[in-house]
């Protein structure tokens, strides 16, 4: 408090002073002595010494108690004109002109502007001073008041002297025309007064009424009757119901939703830290979502209309869509797995892509983007995410997940409970996506079942891999560059932003890190079985062998890994394509790809899961079979997944059910194929069964992924050729290998075979088996004798 308000503000008893962002009230001030004691909200007295408070840079007086300023800002921001009413704006208009006749004779208090009679005499300052132009005014308004008394009083004109008058004038000068208003307009607003008790009684029944069935207003208002009676006594009072009412919605809503909902946000709200993020740059923010695709699609193996899942990644500051992915009947966490990778990583452009869906962002040329990445890159934000959002999702709650996010170094936390605004960019993303995209393609689905068409599965046309085709174009080419309703940043509020040049803008102001991450981390990604490399027979995972040449140096011997899984190897595996684990070399940390054992050197293998593995194992239980290795699990795994299945019984013995289960297999096996890096595609002499083009966005430059569609016919063909293959194999290994004998020459063969043939000289030495020399043999010696 500075000496110029201390020399004009008198502590007196009562006056109140902010200190430091805390009210204290003055107790008692002595300024012959120049002590002051003050008295906080805790009660607690502090005696201080005058001057300290005088140059005390954190000590202010409080408005509530000063009394230079006008009623109606005490306490409060200073009152304005646009607080009152539309007829109370007119009476200080009214007020004004008196003020400024009596001031210049004038009624707009300029000559210039002058009516016709003005001046009056009364009000002429050429020849009245200014105490007779009050008074003369004080006389013309008692006349007004006799003349209509409903027009003073409207006016508050029938109580006006000389005296008002200079007051109006006071105020005016200081606070401008709205010194000139009546402070009883602009009354403090403090709503229902509710004492102490009563207070108490609303918090103490509204715990109550959580722990119980849902109340009615009129139940809780006897509740609160009840604790102030037996509380505080029948002396007491209450406010009336209605009071009640307004005050229970006002400090705690409505009570029209769930009580479990109701506890459950009360909970939320309990342990909320109430702290508010704000997100400033890309990357640091990104929701992620899965919905139910409102399109109905055909998948890639029998034609069946399904209904695919669409997880979406969302960068909260750019509302750039990052990645995303199709899954086929519902995704999991390597699904989530993969759509965190493919934010890290560029998107590849597409053959029919033109040159305007090329990267073109500031900052960083294409060229440069297209070497470090190896193929050219699309215009889709990339970067590694610092926070991902997510739901309460069981697929986003497990181990995996957990390791996952480690290795990306990012932090994957789910929303609030109850607290949509965490999500809601997200979600309104899919709003918009419906809107904008889903509502005008064939299958489309609508809102509910209300709104569906006729028959939506009829309607379907696009297969999965088309769908997301048509996605990704419309991402690139028509989300990033649509102009921002409602999310321009907060230093161009007014602008016209896109995701493109937001992303822009950001890079020219914090710069972008290059940061294509390796091949690599596609294994790092997946999940891990600890497990011990047996001798002969290699590693054994879900009930399935896996072996190859990595494993030879380390076939027998311990991993020396210390830890809760004590000398075991850890071994990575792709849910979605059981045909092949990867081993990662100890001493050179290289990655290698382990085979299935019973998988057939040559042709193809239709794509499995580790359900019908577990299929398989009951059916050979059934007939009482245990196989030795997983060479004679093989035909039963084929009859298990229709691969043995008569081409013309298969729409009938599948159910639809089972039908869509094969479809998820091959377009997961397809996604696992266009996951794995190049290197681990070449490795595998045998790959799985060509499926449909790879379902998820994948970001990998290489040609090597790339599958092509298979339907069910070819996918029976292809199983029974399997077999056939396999059991081929197996006979000519079980037939020990002899010598073949050189081919003989056309001489040979003709003189082998003719009767008129003379033998050799050496056909008559010794006995011989060969029937034909001692065929031979006989014509000669008759010929002799």
């Amino acid at each position: 408090m500075n000496t110029e308000t201390a020399s004009t503000w008198a502590l007196e008893p009562g006056t109140e002073l902010i200190i430091d962002g805390e009210a204290w009230r003055v107790e008692t001030c002595l300024p012959h002595l120049g002590r002051v004691t003050l008295i906080g909200d805790e009660g607690a007295p502090w005696k201080v010494q005058l001057s300290e408070l005088i140059h005390r840079p954190g000590c202010r007086p409080s408005t509530r108690t000063r009394k230079d300023l006008p009623a109606a800002s005490r306490g409060r921001q200073p009152k304005s004109m646009a607080d009152l009413l539309p007829v109370q704006q007119e009476h200080v208009v009214r007020r004004l002109e008196h003020i400024r006749e009596v001031e210049t004779g004038y009624r707009s208090g300029d000559p210039d502007a002058a009516l016709p009679h003005e001046p009056l005499q009364q009000y002429d300052p050429e020849t009245t001073t200014l105490t007779q132009r009050r008074k003369a005014k004080e006389a013309e308004l008692r006349k007004a008041r006799a003349m209509d008394l409903t027009l003073a009083k409207s006016l508050a004109l029938h109580k006006v002297s000389a005296r008002t008058l200079v007051r109006w004038d006071t105020a005016r000068r200081k606070l401008g025309p709205i010194g000139l208003s009546d402070d009883r307009w602009l009354r403090e607003a403090t709503g229902h007064r509710i004492t102490p008790e009563v207070r108490e009684a609303l918090f103490a029944v509204r715990d109550e009424s959580l722990q119980r069935a849902k109340l009615t207003a009129r139940d809780r208002e006897r509740l609160i009757h009840q604790y102030v009676r037996e509380t505080f006594g029948e002396k007491t009072k209450v406010p009336s119901y209605d009071v009640l009412r307004r005050v229970w919605r006002d400090w705690f809503g409505s009570n029209g939703g769930r009580q479990r909902y109701a506890r459950s946000a009360a909970m939320a709200q309990k342990y909320a830290t109430g702290r508010h993020v704000v997100v400033h740059r890309p990357g640091q923010v990104v929701a992620l979502d899965t919905t139910v695709l409102p399109v109905k699609v055909l998948e890639d193996v029998f034609g069946d209309p399904v209904s695919v899942h669409l997880t979406l990644a969302l960068d909260v500051y750019t509302h750039s869509i990052v990645a995303f992915r199709l899954s086929l009947v519902s995704d999991s966490s390597i699904d989530v797995a993969m759509v965190l990778r493919d934010m890290t990583m560029p998107l590849p452009m597409r053959p029919d892509w033109g040159e305007d869906m090329e990267w073109a962002y500031p900052g960083v040329p294409g060229t440069v983007v297209a070497d470090f990445a190896g193929y050219e890159v699309a215009g889709l934000p990339f970067f590694a995410p610092e926070t991902v959002t997510t739901d309460h999702g069981s697929v986003y709650r497990n181990h995996h997940l957990v390791e996952v996010q480690r290795v990306l170094g990012a932090n994957i936390k789910p929303s609030r409970v109850l607290r949509p605004t965490d999500k809601k960019a997200v979600e309104r993303a899919f709003g918009a996506i419906r809107s904008l995209l889903f509502a005008i393609l064939l299958g489309y689905q609508g809102v509910d079942t209300a709104d569906r068409g006729v028959d939506p599965e009829a309607d379907a046309c696009l297969t999965v891999a088309e769908m997301e085709h048509i996605i990704a174009t419309w991402i690139v080419k028509i989300w990033q560059n649509r102009r921002f309703d409602s999310y321009a940043p907060s230093w161009d509020p007014g602008g016209d932003h896109s995701p493109n040049s937001l992303f822009a803008a950001s890079m020219t102001q914090g710069g972008f890190a290059l940061r294509i991450p390796s091949p690599e981390l596609y294994y790092q990604l997946l999940p891990t079985h600890r497990v011990v490399i047996h001798g002969k027979r290699g590693v054994k995972i879900k009930n399935l062998w896996y072996d190859g040449e990595a494993l030879d140096p380390y076939r027998g011997e311990l991993s020396r890994r210390g830890g809760k899984d004590a000398n075991r190897y850890v071994i990575h595996r792709d849910p979605r394509d059981p045909c092949f684990v990867f081993f990662q070399d100890p001493l050179t940390h290289d990655w290698h790809t382990l085979r299935w054992v019973g998988l057939p050197v040559e042709g193809h293998f239709p794509a499995f899961s580790d359900a019908r593995v577990r299929e398989a194992m009951r059916e050979l239980r059934k007939r009482g079979l245990a196989p030795k290795s997983d060479k004679e699990l093989l035909p039963v795994l084929l009859d298990v997944i229709g691969g043995r299945i008569p081409v013309e019984q298969w729409p009938t013995q599948l159910t639809k059910k089972q039908r869509t289960e094969h479809a998820r297999e091959v377009t997961q096996a397809a996604a696992a194929a266009a996951d794995r890096p190049a290197d681990a595609i070449a490795a595998q002499s045998a790959p799985t069964e060509p499926a449909p083009a790879a379902v998820p966005a994948a970001r990998t430059g290489s040609d090597d992924g790339k599958v092509v569609p298979l339907r069910w016919r070819e996918r029976a063909e292809q199983g029974r050729d399997a077999v056939t293959n396999e059991r081929r194999r197996r006979r000519e290994a079980a037939v020990p290998e002899r010598p073949t004998p050189p081919p003989q020459d056309l001489s040979e063969r003709l003189r082998a075979t003719s009767l008129l043939a003379l033998p050799d000289d050496g056909d008559f030495d010794g006995d011989t088996d060969e029937p034909g020399a001692a065929a031979a043999a006989a014509p000669e010696e008759e010929v002799s004798q």
